[in-house]
């Protein structure tokens, strides 16, 4: 029987027996978890109680049914385990053409156990899997492994921090992509497994093409409608540096670790100056007209927002170049800008003065290698605080450091950043798009009226989403209506945004019991005091009080009611 989107099938990899097989995936499994996120929280079900760094935790890699299809928006890959930064069950997803290799490979799945004796990767085509000696590629950059592997394929590789298992480590993809959050790049150091090299030219079967075709055409058509997207300052023109200007007028950007909500330098580094700064081009994922990345011959990838804002006015620095270098190291050496940002902001406020632009390259490369006194900043923000007798200057949820969107600003980001089952995330919910992105006047933020009904429907309807791995930066045109006609039209199973929710609910409920059981309880879904307690940046008639304490706990509450949740 034809299989259509889905390939059905796994390829397991063993490193401590150095073996690699292909195994079926039931056909339950795939239409009830969807694929990426979902398939991977599955998957952890037997393991979710291991540690981080236990030989048999598996790293899986797992793609949705829409990739290689051409479905617009949907060439990405998500990276599942449990975090060795938080603890809790993650997932991390990146953008690039390996989704579309594994796809073509014939594979939906790739399940990763064991530890090698020595630097391995795994090598993967149709029909064939292979682990070969990767000892002259072990202390090298991304950039270098990519030019050493790029022409047999698309390429996941970790650098050098997550070689040294820095707690913040990521995983590089071709293309500039990364899986930033969680430090799963640790765990791909700690069994040894430098890269994955997938390669494929099998096509996956659409089932019925002329409602693909529609489908496409109408979030094309949305996608053109979205000024978030299209317009004259959105994301397909300056990538998502376009928040920069958006995020302070809101007054809303987290300053010299989160004291402030307002840089007076950000002009510096606000996209227009970028574009003025460095001439390029936008680029981005297969099958994506979006293209939100901006890329130039002379630096590569330009920085996202998040990055520019927690290296920028969360650290206190203006200079746009040293900036762009910072992310450049973070990309090339394998570490989450936002955690590492974030971690060195915490330090410079516990040791009362924060990071000087000229000393930011040698801080960034000595965490990497995890040398002298930068060692302590590899742990993450949470444990350097605890260990300089501070915790309570580390801005983290679950110790997941907070990303650019103080939630002081919006309170349904804050209360997302609590409820979000792998830490301080704004990804969960994307609460942000409502309450910051769209007028003012769209949803009032600055009132918890209903908004513990918002993240509960929004992290249900991107649990979805992150399983179908369509990008987020799409929900700014399109809705989860046309994504369901578009994953009908792929599968010709019969899918509507409701049954899409109900999946998406189904995801989230797992992750919240392997949490549970791993020991989270309600006492870790909570702000730092900062929050509650310290006005934020008050100008032009935009006041940021602290938060009310009473009436978040109380919206909490709500929310775990809405949920059925015993918490």
């Amino acid at each position: 029987m034809d299989m259509y989107g889905w390939t059905g099938r796994i390829l397991r990899v063993d490193l401590t027996s150095q073996s690699c097989s292909f195994e079926k995936l039931s056909d339950s499994l795939l239409h009830d978890f969807l694929g990426g996120r979902g398939i991977g929280v599955k998957l952890m079900e037997d393991f979710y109680g291991l540690n981080p760094y236990s030989p048999d935790i598996p790293l899986i890699f797992a793609v949705g049914s829409l990739a290689g299809t051409g479905a617009l928006s949907s060439s990405k890959v998500s990276v599942i385990s449990r975090s060795p930064l938080t603890n809790t069950i993650f997932d991390a997803s990146a953008g690039g053409s390996f989704s579309v290799d594994m796809k073509r490979a014939g594979i939906d799945a790739i399940f990763i156990t064991g530890e090698s004796k020595k630097p391995v990767l795994i090598s993967v085509s149709q029909d064939k899997a292979e682990l070969i000696d990767a000892a002259g590629l072990w202390g090298e950059n991304i950039s270098s492994t990519f030019d050493s592997l790029s022409q047999n394929g698309s390429v996941a590789a970790i650098g050098t921090a997550g070689e040294n298992g820095v707690s913040f480590s990521t995983i590089g993809f071709s293309g500039g992509n990364v899986t930033d959050r969680g430090s799963l790049g640790a765990i791909m150091g700690k069994k040894r497994l430098k890269a994955i090299v997938v390669k494929g030219s099998k096509t996956p079967k659409i089932a019925d093409k002329s409602l693909f075709k529609e489908a496409n055409q109408n979030i094309l058509r949305l996608f053109k409608a979205s000024p978030v997207i299209s317009g004259e300052f959105g994301i397909s023109k300056y990538g998502t540096a376009a928040f920069v200007d958006l995020i302070q007028q809101r007054r809303m950007v987290p300053t010299e670790n989160f004291n402030k909500t307002v840089f007076n330098d950000l002009a510096n580094y606000s996209a227009v100056a970028i574009k003025k700064a460095f001439s390029g081009v936008m680029t981005g994922c297969p099958y994506c007209p979006i293209q939100c990345k901006r890329a130039t011959k002379s630096v590569g990838i330009i920085p996202e927002y998040d990055a520019i804002s927690h290296f920028g006015a969360l650290n206190g620095i203006f200079t746009l170049s040293d900036i762009i270098d910072a992310n450049h190291i973070c990309y090339e050496t394998g570490m989450d800008s936002i955690s590492v940002a974030a971690t060195i902001a915490a330090w410079g406020e516990a040791r009362g003065s924060f990071v000087a632009s000229g000393e930011l390259r040698e801080v960034l490369e000595s965490i990497a290698m995890r040398k002298g006194i930068w060692e302590l900043l590899a742990f993450g923000s949470k444990r350097a605080m605890e260990h300089m007798g501070k915790p309570e200057l580390s801005m983290t949820v679950k110790g997941l450091e907070l990303p650019a969107y103080d939630p002081r600003g919006a309170y349904g980001v804050a209360l997302g950043y609590v409820t979000s089952s792998r830490g301080g995330c704004h990804l969960r919910a994307c609460s942000f798009s409502h309450e910051i992105l769209r007028k003012p006047v769209a949803t009032d933020r600055f009132s918890f009226d209903g908004k513990a009904r918002m993240v509960k429907i929004a992290e249900d309807s991107h649990a979805a989403l992150d399983s179908m791995v369509v990008c987020k930066n799409a929900m700014f045109g399109a809705t989860l209506e046309e994504y369901a006609t578009l994953l009908t039209a792929v599968t010709g199973e019969d899918y509507t945004a409701q049954r899409l929710k109900e999946i998406g609910e189904n995801i989230y409920r797992l992750e919240r019991f392997y949490n549970y059981s791993n020991g989270f309880t309600e006492e870790d879904d909570k702000l730092p005091d900062r929050f509650f307690e310290q006005p934020g940046s008050c100008s032009d008639g935009v006041t940021i009080s602290p938060i009310d304490r009473e009436r978040f706990e109380e919206e909490l509450r709500k929310y775990y009611a809405i949920r059925g949740l015993p918490l």
